[in-house]
């Protein structure tokens, strides 16, 4: 299915999927928000996508967007090309965390099934991207995730952090300098109702961080 489409439609693909799995259905407007085109753009391509043989996308005006089976089985291979690649930036290559993310963006269209296995065989079939992201299995399925955002968390709360959102390289190098990474516990020290800011203890450290952080941070409630 991947090699009769366009890397343009392979990021929207994976676009979709990213943002239907924190809101369910999307809008035109969230997708051209996260992919810098215009809604008019996006709107063009998903009727084209619903259109398709087998369609790729269940889309209706003014009702969001889904994916179809097919349109999320091309994501899900998209994503595994995609974390696979972070992980052996990271681990084989060196590069940090922050770094791996853009790298991966440029290469998952076009290294090809066998590439993909040869990595993840070298890296012991991984489970985890350095983020703390899922890999999706060779058979593009991905765990039920139980994870909680860390703004739902309370004073006196205890966790373990899962995962972050890995877009913004500067949010990571911020998450990096702070101590808050995948398998980083914290705990809840204060939360103010005013602003939604949490104080929050990691290791010896302690620091004050507000919604737009914690919304990106994604942890296990011990």
């Amino acid at each position: 299915m991947r090699e009769n489409l366009t890397q343009t439609i392979e990021d929207y693909l994976k676009t979709i999927y990213t943002l239907t799995t924190r809101a369910g259905r999307v809008t035109t407007n969230q997708i051209a928000a996260r992919l810098g085109v215009t809604p008019a753009s996006v709107t063009g391509m998903l009727k084209r996508l619903a259109s398709s043989d087998p369609p790729l996308v269940e889309y209706r005006k003014h009702r969001g967007v889904l994916l179809t089976p097919t349109g999320r089985q091309v994501a899900l291979e998209i994503i595994r090309h995609h974390r696979l690649l972070e992980l052996f930036l990271h681990e084989t290559l060196g590069y940090s965390w922050d770094e791996v993310h853009a790298e991966a963006d440029r290469l998952e269209h076009v290294i090809s099934e066998d590439m993909e296995e040869r990595i993840a065989l070298a890296l012991g079939n991984p489970l985890l991207d350095p983020h703390g992201e899922p890999i999706p299995s060779r058979e593009l399925r991905l765990p039920v995730d139980s994870a909680t955002r860390l703004n739902e968390l309370r004073t006196g709360q205890q966790a373990v952090v899962q995962r972050v959102e890995d877009d913004n390289p500067a949010f990571l190098r911020y998450l990096h300098e702070i101590g808050i990474t995948p398998q980083a516990r914290l705990t809840v020290l204060d939360y103010s109702s005013f602003d939604e800011n949490l104080q929050i203890r990691v290791d010896d450290q302690v620091v004050v961080l507000g919604p737009g952080v914690t919304q990106q941070i994604y942890v296990e409630v011990e």
